[in-house]
């Protein structure tokens, strides 16, 4: 059963809080590693929004603000294990290791998701709710059928629990006990319509008991609980004892999107009282308090995330070469007549206007 209430180390000013949950607190050795990723991934994010603006991205879903939830699920992962993320978890992408400009290679427009699945050990990002939870516990399932100790983590938002997808996927991952972590990143919104209209559940979280499966709920935007109960939850699952739902509280920061007006259905002081449990800074002040962040360390982390950021404009601002038959070459081993035929006709074409 999940917890009364989320699981909480440290208040919005990133003070330490008594707290009767059973999980063991990260290192602070951790906890700065996390912070710098955290740094990276607000940095990261902060540029891709830029790029949506100078056309280099047709479109930009916003991760401020759900830092700690990507952060720490990409953190708490075995290098054996797999990702399955939605569209709105680059954040955790990058700290998994995807290259940055491979990364944000689908909202460019190219032919594939950008980077290759098997090198990083992620599936490519999912747009439609929910889809992704079935092959994440498919692929569970199956490593552990060939005896692989391997964890999938699934991905998804709150507006995903209320698709039948997320259902199917817990009923058989508990009864075939799958190695798979669903975490729910429960942001409050499913682009415009707000939890009270997706469930009366006491929880997300809650909705695993249904199903017999290990559930907790967790402050999403506190770094330490965060790291904790998905550390908790990969050796709960590593051990044979089967799937676990984390549902994270947090909050998306901007709008859905970028072509989201967020105006229109959430108010201003809604947002603003949830940047002031913003996680970032809350990490930064439990850090600098405890004297392991020091403005040394601050100074030569966002340096390195300036760098990063650079380095993504410029490889996102270099123009690809395009090949029309790459529409061809992967869709099947063998293709078949029809695709042939289309893909003559484009041959054809192309020959026809380089004549031209």
């Amino acid at each position: 059963m999940p917890a009364d209430h989320p699981v909480q180390y440290l208040a919005p000013d990133g003070t330490s809080v008594d707290s009767a949950a059973r999980y063991a607190r990260p290192s602070n050795a951790r906890l700065l590693d996390m912070y710098r990723s955290m740094v990276h991934g607000r940095r990261f994010d902060q540029q891709a929004t830029a790029l949506t603006k100078q056309g280099r991205l047709a479109v930009y879903p916003s991760s401020r603000g759900q830092d700690a939830c990507q952060i720490a699920a990409a953190m708490c992962l075995g290098e054996q294990d797999w990702m399955f993320p939605t569209y709105r978890d680059s954040m955790s992408l990058a700290a998994r290791g995807v290259d940055q400009v491979e990364l944000l290679g689908m909202l460019a427009g190219y032919w594939h998701c950008g980077y290759d699945p098997t090198q990083y050990r992620v599936a490519p990002q999912c747009t439609p709710l929910a889809t992704q939870l079935l092959h994440a516990t498919g692929f569970a399932y199956a490593e552990a059928k060939q005896g692989r100790d391997t964890v999938a983590l699934a991905f998804c938002g709150d507006g995903a629990t209320s698709e039948g997808d997320f259902h199917e996927a817990l009923n058989f991952a508990a009864v075939f006990r799958a190695p798979v972590i669903f975490l729910v990143q429960n942001n409050g919104f499913a682009i415009s319509v707000p939890l009270a209209r997706q469930s009366a559940a006491p929880s997300l979280a809650h909705k695993g008991v249904g199903y017999g499966v290990g559930s907790e709920q967790v402050d999403g935007n506190d770094p330490v609980a965060m790291m904790a109960v998905m550390d908790a939850a990969v050796e709960h699952v590593r051990s044979g004892k089967g799937p676990v739902v984390v549902e994270a509280h947090t909050y998306r920061m901007d709008a859905h999107t970028n072509a989201d007006d967020a105006t229109r259905y959430r108010k201003a002081d809604e947002v603003e009282g949830w940047l002031a449990r913003d996680p970032l800074t809350r990490l930064d002040a439990y850090l600098g308090a405890a004297g392991i962040l020091t403005d040394e360390v601050r100074e030569e982390i966002t340096v390195s995330a300036d760098a990063d950021a650079a380095a993504l404009r410029a490889g996102m601002n270099t123009d690809r070469d395009v090949d029309p038959h790459d529409l061809f070459e992967f869709v099947y081993a063998v293709p078949t007549p029809s695709l042939i035929e289309q893909r003559d006709q484009v041959t054809a074409e192309t020959a026809a206007a380089q004549e031209n």
